[in-house]
């Protein structure tokens, strides 16, 4: 599915979202706070426009993905970046490996999110930091109940006017009310051995930021 919206896929997302993902993405990056000498995990980067912005002298950044249509329009758009082929349930990486992991938009399309999060946890350095950016649960029901509406009878339609693949995004509605609510996914994480989770709420709840950290002695 993603193979085929690879080429208009960041295109679709900020006029979907009304420019917000631009947003959240310089959130994450604020949150990942990169510095010279570490190493960055992305994963779920697509086209590595969430990966880039992890960029600067002396970080290295890993950009991965489950897509090779994606990975190849990533590496035609961004040649600085590393781009390669992961899935977040079985990482091709060592123990130990990374400062930081990340992923947005993409753990709540894996199939087993426990054994994801047991992966991120194995990949990061001790007191390494996980942040996690993804949609979730507004929590005023009446402004929920709205955005609801918007998922399931203006998306499908706005989708069809940006995207060659409308089919691509049918799943959205489906796939974020199947998803935890920002309290459950923190002990979701919490259970995979992270510590210190925390969430910070974007755009009135439609999409939160989870951070978490592997404890220093394992």
């Amino acid at each position: 599915m993603f193979d085929g919206v690879a080429k208009n896929y960041d295109k679709a997302n900020d006029l979907l979202s009304f420019g917000s993902a631009r947003i959240w993405r310089k959130k994450v990056a604020k949150l990942v706070n990169s510095q010279p000498g570490q190493t960055i995990l992305d994963l779920a980067a697509g086209t590595g426009s969430s990966s880039i912005v992890f960029l600067r002298e002396g970080v290295k950044v890993v950009a991965a993905d489950f897509s090779n249509g994606m990975l190849e329009e990533g590496r035609r758009r961004h040649p600085e970046l590393e781009f390669v082929f992961a899935d977040a349930a079985a990482l091709p990486f060592a123990d130990r490996e990374f400062d930081t992991v990340t992923i947005s938009f993409g753990i709540r399309n894996v199939e087993k999110t426990e054994v994801a999060l047991a992966e991120m946890l194995r990949v990061l350095k001790p007191g390494g930091k996980l942040v996690i950016c993804e949609f979730s649960r507004i929590p005023n029901n009446f402004l929920h109940g709205l955005y609801r509406f918007y998922l399931r009878n203006i998306l499908p339609t706005l989708s069809g006017l940006v995207s060659k693949t409308p089919e691509a995004y049918s799943y959205l509605a489906e796939s974020i009310d199947a998803w935890p609510s920002q309290q459950e996914l923190v002990k979701i994480i919490e259970s995979a051995g992270f510590e210190s989770v925390s969430y910070l709420n974007q755009t009135l709840g439609i999409v939160a930021i989870h951070t978490g950290f592997k404890p220093k002695v394992v």
